[in-house]
């Protein structure tokens, strides 16, 4: 398995899977805290300028890309909100969370579909193998964001998360 993405869809449910050369504990560690989290989450061209953390069940991540590339067109400037809210969390094996866009206040988002998410960590030849599962209400949904191009925001989001791992090991 190499270090691309790879993609599946089950009815309403999108899975994305990579592998990071990485120990595990690390790469649970660069979802947990803010600090980490700053350097690599969004799609190139895009940083956090809102990141705020309350890694615990109940609790909620809140944040807030920005795209700082001028050659992403109408995106350039372009802000976009998201929340998730943690179901469960266990160290350094799984976070579950309920992923949301949202307002500037944490407002869920109208209209936008909201998904289900669980990640998986686990140990792969020494590396971490990262399974994400997000569930979405429909399979409209879980079209909806496709059609927005999450596929290729996230593929970026991962690279970034990858160069982030080899530049603090």
């Amino acid at each position: 398995m190499s270090n691309q993405m790879i993609t599946k869809v089950e009815g309403q449910e999108l899975i994305l899977e990579r592998v990071f050369d990485a120990p595990r504990e690390l790469v649970f560690k660069a979802f947990s805290e803010a600090e980490h989290l700053k350097h690599w989450w969004g799609p190139r061209g895009w940083t956090l300028t809102v990141c705020n953390v309350d890694f615990r069940p109940g609790g909620i991540w809140h944040y807030c890309m920005k795209c700082i590339d001028e050659k992403q067109g109408d995106f350039f400037g372009m802000e976009s909100w998201g929340k998730a809210v943690y179901r469960e969390i266990v160290e350094p094996e799984k976070i579950a969370f309920v992923d949301y866009f949202s307002d500037a206040q944490g407002n869920e988002a109208e209209g936008m579909p909201s998904s289900q998410v669980t990640i998986t960590f686990e140990e792969y030849e020494g590396k971490t193998k990262l399974i994400n599962r997000g569930k979405y209400a429909s399979a409209e949904a879980l079209k909806a964001v496709l059609d927005m191009g999450m596929e290729q925001g996230i593929s970026e989001t991962w690279d970034r998360l990858d160069e982030h791992l080899q530049s603090i090991q």
